[in-house]
C-alpha cells in the first residue's frame, strides 16, 4: 500500500526516479508504517451493512472513504452516501437489521384523479410512485401516509375539501412495494362511515399482505391489534393516530372508527407494544398546515412520547417538510423525530407566495439494528428530497427524487402558474433550509 502512495505522488517526477524510489524501498525501508502515511481503509462507521435474507433483495451499498481521505485527494464523497447519518454502534455475530422507508401525504386532488384515467374508461396511478419504486423496493419495510380515504369510484372520485381516492390508487401502491399504509388522517371521515368500510374492505379482500393502521372494524381491534414487523431477531410496533378528522363526528356506532392522538390511548398502545416489539415507531397525524416548524403541541407531544419509550417518529399533515432531530427524555431514552414529510404528491388550486412550499416532501430513510439479546437502536438515518412535478394530462403528474429533477423540468411544472417562485432552485433552498444536516447541492 506504501509503494502503491510513493508511486502515485511522484508520477510527475519520472519514470526513472519512480523505479529508482521502488528499489530503494524494498532495499532500505523497514516495514513500519511511515508517519504521514495515508491508510485507504473504509471508515467502518460510514459502512452500512447489507444483511442476507432482506425479503426485497436489494443490493448492497458502496462502502464510502474516511473525510481524511477524501481532502488527501481532493475527491468528493458520494452525495447520497453522506447524506446518512451513522449511529456508532458495536456490532456482534447475532447482529440483525431492519431498513425502512416512509413517504408522506398521499393527497389526491382532482387533477390527480383525472391524472389516472385511461382512454379505455380504466384507473391506472403507477405514474405516481414510478420514479421512487426503486427505493421503496430497496428496504425491508416501506411506509406511505395514505391522506385520503380510498373509498372508491361508486362513492365519487373527489379533491378538497372532502376528499375520496380510488382503489387503483391503491393497487398502485401494493406495486410499488408498500407494505405499512397509514390512514389516521384528518380526512379518514371525508366520505363518512361508508368511505372507511369501503377502504377496509378493499385493502383486506384485494392486498391481504398489506398492513392498513390507524381505522379500526371493531373496538377489539382498536383495543388490541398492534401492527408487529418482524424480521431475523428484530420486532418492530408501529402505531398510527390522527389530531382530528376536521370537526366530523365519530360514528355513534363506530366511536372506535380511527384513532385520535389521545395521550392516554397512547400510553395504553406504547405499554402492549413494548411487551410485543423490541423497537417501537408512532406515526402521528399533526402540527400546523403549511408551516416549516413544528407547533407547540407537536413538541410536547414529541416529548411525551419520548417519555414512554418510544424509539421513532415519523409525522405527517401540515403538507411541508419540518426538521429532524433527537429527543433525550429524563429516563434517558433517545427518540429520533422526523416531525413531517411534506407531501408526497399533491396538486393544489391555491395560489400566491409559498403555495409552492407543498411541492417539496421527504422520503425518511431509517436502518433499525439488533444485537441479540440487547435493545434494537436506530443505526443510520436520513431524508431523501422529492419534488412533485404537477402536469395535466394522463400519466403525466409524478414525483421526482431531487437527483433526478433538473432546472429544466421545474420550467415545466405547472406550479409555476399560481407562483411564480417556484424553481429547481427554490426547491434546493427550502429543503437546506429545513434539513441542513442533510444538505443537498443539485445535480447540475
Amino acid at each position: 500500500m506504501e509503494i502503491m502512495n510513493i508511486l502515485k505522488d511522484k508520477t510527475k517526477i519520472g519514470l526513472l526516479v519512480t523505479v529508482l524510489l521502488f528499489i530503494a524501498f524494498f532495499t532500505g525501508c523497514s516495514h513500519d508504517k511511515r508517519a504521514d502515511e495515508v491508510t485507504l481503509e473504509p471508515s467502518m462507521n460510514m459502512v452500512e451493512t447489507e444483511k442476507a435474507g432482506n425479503k426485497k433483495g436489494h443490493e448492497n451499498e458502496r462502502s464510502n472513504l474516511d473525510n481524511n481521505i477524501a481532502d488527501v485527494f481532493n475527491e468528493t464523497i458520494d452525495d447520497e452516501s453522506s447524506e446518512d447519518k451513522v449511529v456508532e454502534t458495536d456490532e456482534n455475530s447475532d447482529y440483525s437489521e431492519i431498513a425502512l422507508s416512509m413517504i408522506g401525504d398521499v393527497l389526491l386532488h382532482t387533477k390527480i384523479h383525472e391524472s389516472g384515467m385511461m382512454e379505455d374508461g380504466s384507473l391506472n396511478y403507477d405514474h405516481l410512485f414510478k420514479n421512487v419504486k426503486e427505493d421503496i423496493e430497496a428496504v425491508d419495510l416501506a411506509i406511505v401516509n395514505q391522506e385520503v380515504i380510498l373509498g372508491g369510484k361508486e362513492l365519487g372520485l373527489s379533491g378538497y375539501p372532502s376528499f375520496n381516492g380510488a382503489y387503483e390508487v391503491g393497487d398502485a401502491l401494493a406495486k410499488a412495494g408498500i407494505d405499512v399504509v397509514l390512514h389516521a388522517t384528518n380526512h379518514t371521515l371525508d366520505k363518512g362511515k361508508k368511505g372507511v368500510l369501503n377502504c377496509m374492505n378493499y385493502w383486506k379482500t384485494t392486498h391481504p399482505r398489506i398492513a392498513v393502521l390507524g381505522i379500526n372494524d371493531s373496538q377489539e381491534a382498536q383495543d388490541q391489534n398492534i401492527y408487529v414487523y418482524e424480521k431475523d431477531d428484530i420486532k418492530v410496533a408501529i402505531l398510527n393516530y390522527t389530531y382530528g378528522t376536521n370537526g366530523i363526528p365519530l360514528p355513534k356506532d363506530m366511536p372506535y372508527i380511527v384513532n385520535l392522538l389521545d395521550k392516554n390511548k397512547i400510553e395504553k398502545d406504547v405499554k402492549r407494544a413494548k411487551e410485543l416489539a423490541d423497537f417501537i415507531i408512532v406515526t402521528p397525524h399533526w402540527g400546523t398546515e403549511y408551516m416549516h416548524t413544528p407547533s407547540k403541541n407537536q413538541r410536547e407531544l414529541a416529548e411525551y412520547m419520548a417519555e414512554l419509550g418510544v424509539d421513532l417518529v415519523i409525522g405527517a399533515h401540515p403538507h411541508v417538510i419540518q426538521p429532524v432531530e433527537w429527543i433525550e427524555s429524563d429516563n434517558g431514552n433517545r427518540m429520533l423525530i422526523y416531525y413531517s414529510l411534506g407531501n408526497f404528491i399533491n396538486s393544489t388550486n391555491e395560489t400566491g407566495d409559498g403555495v409552492a412550499d407543498r411541492m417539496v416532501g421527504a422520503m425518511a430513510k431509517v436502518t433499525i439494528g439488533k444485537n441479540k439479546g440487547e435493545e434494537a437502536f436506530v443505526k443510520n438515518y436520513s431524508a431523501v428530497p422529492l419534488v412533485t412535478h404537477m402536469k395535466t394530462g394522463v400519466g403525466l403528474i409524478t414525483t421526482y427524487k431531487f437527483e433526478d429533477y433538473s432546472a429544466e423540468l421545474a420550467e415545466e411544472n405547472e406550479i409555476i402558474k399560481q407562483d411564480p417562485n417556484f424553481s429547481y432552485e427554490y426547491c434546493i433552498d427550502i429543503w437546506n433550509e429545513t434539513f441542513p444536516e442533510f444538505s443537498y447541492s443539485g445535480n447540475e
